[in-house]
């Protein structure tokens, strides 16, 4: 069996500044931390840090007063903010900073008197922080049919943001019939939208040109992870999303020479090695590595973290 592994391939830097940001929590003040919600959405990252002395709630009445707390790599809303201060509760930011550019773009619309379009999944804690970051009126768009039934107050002063974990190519068509429907909208430049997501989906569509089946190694709930195995559908190719070699089914490999690997931002790097390893019950493995880009993007850390 041939394996490909994807060019790029799981955790981006915003999950890796996430992780490493409750790590340097926990050596410096010692569990426990408090994390608002998980950290990243993969099961397994969650776990080991809570294996390490971090507790992850979904809301901050279950912090203790002044228990030191993270937020997400996903972002909070203004109100979360506020409550985190009216509870005393020391907070490290963990969001991601492209995900926080866009609740700069937001407000900056906000100030200009627009209301906003953003186009992302309802439900994700991303979108409810977003919504929350931005003061004015949000209309929340998932589709391009959703476009058509929209109602705002003037159709001159409105603006559109998107969600990070969507590539340019998810969000072309929404911003395409955006535009149409409302020839004044604007929104940010199409270089604003999240590298990790666009270069890992682009390694998706590679992959399927080459392989018999795709792997997409992520969690359930992880946004960008459910993307990568619907674009491997779409190009025609059986694509599955797994947690870890647990999941691994005989009959997905039948009369299969070539399988394409990858992961999506919030996995690691070792459940790819897990799963390598896990295909060579089915057979002799030979692995090769797609060409494809590397990734040299790195983000700061909270200044009480630095030197930790």
């Amino acid at each position: 069996m041939r394996v490909v592994l994807a060019q790029p391939r799981g955790f981006c830097a915003g999950v890796e500044r996430a992780i490493e940001i409750v790590e340097r929590a926990l050596k410096k003040y010692g569990p426990p931390i408090y994390v608002r919600h998980e950290i990243v959405h993969n099961r397994h990252v969650v776990e080991d840090l809570r294996t390490r002395g971090a507790i992850f709630v979904d809301e901050l009445d279950e912090i203790p007063p002044g228990a030191r707390t993270v937020f997400s790599a996903h972002g909070v809303a203004k109100r979360v903010e506020a409550l985190a201060r009216e509870r005393d509760l020391p907070v490290i930011d963990a969001t991601c900073p492209l995900v926080a550019k866009v609740h700069n773009e937001g407000r900056r619309y906000a100030a200009q008197g627009r209301e906003i379009v953003l186009v992302g999944h309802a439900g994700h804690a991303e979108v409810e922080g977003t919504i929350g970051q931005v003061p004015a009126k949000v209309h929340l768009v998932q589709t391009v049919e959703d476009v058509a039934t929209l109602r705002v107050s003037d159709p001159d002063k409105l603006a559109y943001i998107t969600q990070t974990t969507l590539s340019v190519d998810d969000t072309r068509g929404i911003i395409t019939a955006l535009q149409v429907r409302f020839p004044s909208i604007v929104g940010p430049d199409v270089r604003d939208i999240c590298y990790a997501t666009q270069n890992r989906q682009q390694a998706v569509r590679e992959l399927a040109r080459m392989v018999d089946v795709i792997l997409v190694v992520g969690s359930r709930n992880s946004s960008n992870s459910n993307r990568l195995r619907e674009i491997g559908e779409e190009l025609g190719k059986p694509t599955y999303l797994i947690d870890d070699a647990a999941s691994l089914q005989p009959e997905w490999f039948e009369r299969v020479a070539t399988v394409g690997l990858t992961a999506g931002a919030s996995a690691p790097e070792m459940l790819v090695r897990g799963v390598l390893n896990g295909l060579g019950r089915f057979g002799e493995v030979e692995v090769t590595t797609l060409n494809g880009v590397n990734e040299n993007v790195r983000f700061r850390f909270p200044a009480e973290l630095a030197d930790a």
